[in-house]
C-alpha cells in the first residue's frame, strides 16, 4: 500500500511534468512518470489527474491553478471555462462548461464541500449538481454566480 508521502511525491511529479511541457495522453504521462522512477498504472494516473483537478483542454492536460489544487474555494482560474448555470426542477442544477473541462470544474466543486451540494456528476461539457431542496438550489445558484461570474 502506498503511503501518503509516495502519493504526494507522485502527484508533485505529475504537476511538474504538466507544467514543463505538453502532455496529450495519459499513456504518455504514465511513461514519463515511470522514467522518473514511479511505479504507476494508467488507472492510478487517471485517479491522480481527477483528484488533482487537472484540466484537459485543446487536446492537452493543463495543471490546475494552485488555489484549485489546494481546494481553497477560489475558482478564478476555472471561471473562464464555465458558461452557464440553470436550475432544473427544484433540486438539480445544470452547469455548462467549455468542451473537456466539466470534470475539472466538478472536482473543484466537490473539493470545496459547499453545504448546498449533495453531489455532482460530470460529462464532457455538462455538470449535474444535486441539491437537497429548492432553497439549497437557490443558495447554490447565488454562490455559482458569485464564484464563476455568471
Amino acid at each position: 500500500m502506498l503511503t501518503d508521502h509516495h502519493q504526494h511525491a507522485r502527484r508533485d511529479a505529475i504537476l511538474a511534468i504538466l507544467g514543463s511541457g505538453i502532455v496529450r495522453r495519459q499513456a504518455e504521462l504514465t511513461q514519463l512518470l515511470k522514467k522518473r522512477g514511479f511505479a504507476v498504472t494508467q488507472s492510478s494516473v487517471s485517479r491522480d489527474l481527477r483528484e488533482l483537478g487537472v484540466l484537459k483542454a485543446s487536446g492537452r492536460y493543463l495543471p490546475p491553478a494552485p488555489e484549485i489544487a489546494h481546494a481553497q474555494g477560489n475558482f478564478g482560474s476555472l471561471s473562464q471555462f464555465v458558461r452557464s448555470a440553470r436550475p432544473a426542477g427544484t433540486s438539480l442544477m445544470v452547469l455548462r462548461t467549455s468542451t473537456g473541462s466539466a470534470q475539472s470544474v466538478a472536482v473543484a466543486l466537490d473539493k470545496a464541500e459547499w453545504p448546498e451540494v449533495v453531489g455532482t456528476i460530470s460529462g464532457d461539457d455538462t455538470i449535474f449538481i444535486a441539491t437537497a431542496d429548492a432553497r439549497a438550489q437557490r443558495r447554490l445558484l447565488a454562490r455559482l454566480r458569485e464564484h464563476f461570474r455568471l
